[in-house]
């Protein structure tokens, strides 16, 4: 259990960046219990989801502004959810550089939809850096405080075996609520615009 521990010390930081820039809300969670877990420092697992979060999301603006003609800009921009950013940017654009990351469906397209409109690169750079941070510490805290939670609920549990255990358990549970999230958005958005 030694090696398993060692490999998550090693490996958990880059593991929450790459989570954070690809995945989302689960892996940050996930490090955040493994910083309660004493597995990784916090501070770690915060700078890390931070900078996972933010670093994507200014490489898809950065693609938005430069290659508007880009395979994966022309294909952003045919997607349902893009037209829906692009109005409400125009009406908040500060409100939703720290708003897209909690939207489900929109995670991806809203930094390259932020890349084809007016606001300075600058300007996004500093809100992207801010709400990364902001995001970061949210999700990284529901982590840690479930750890917490789960420490006190299940205190005969002390051992490594334990903890890795629970670890993966909620790792588990954070993606499965987040990819139920993906699969049931679209299906109820659906249902509302057959209503409205």
């Amino acid at each position: 259990m030694g090696d398993l521990q060692q490999a998550i010390v090693a490996y958990g930081p880059l593991a929450i960046f790459l989570g954070a820039a690809f995945e989302g809300q689960a892996a940050v969670i996930a490090g955040g219990f493994l910083a309660h877990q004493n597995l990784v420092p916090l501070w770690l697992a915060l700078a890390c989801a931070a900078a996972g979060s933010g670093l994507i999301d200014q490489g898809l603006f950065l693609a938005g502004r430069h290659f508007r003609s880009a395979r994966l800009v022309v294909r952003a921009a045919r997607s349902p959810g893009f037209a829906r950013a692009l109005g409400f940017i125009e009406r908040h654009p500060v409100s939703y550089v720290f708003a897209f990351r909690y939207l489900v469906g929109l995670r991806l397209v809203s930094p390259i939809a932020l890349g084809i409109t007016a606001i300075p690169s600058a300007t996004f750079a500093l809100l992207n850096a801010a709400a990364a941070v902001v995001w970061a510490g949210v999700f990284t805290g529901l982590g840690y405080g479930f750890g917490q939670t789960s420490e006190t609920t299940f205190h005969r549990y002390q051992n490594l075996e334990h903890r890795l255990v629970l670890a993966a358990i909620v790792l588990g549970a954070a993606a499965a609520l987040f990819y139920l999230g993906r699969w049931a958005w679209p299906h109820i958005r659906s249902r509302f615009q057959r209503e409205s």
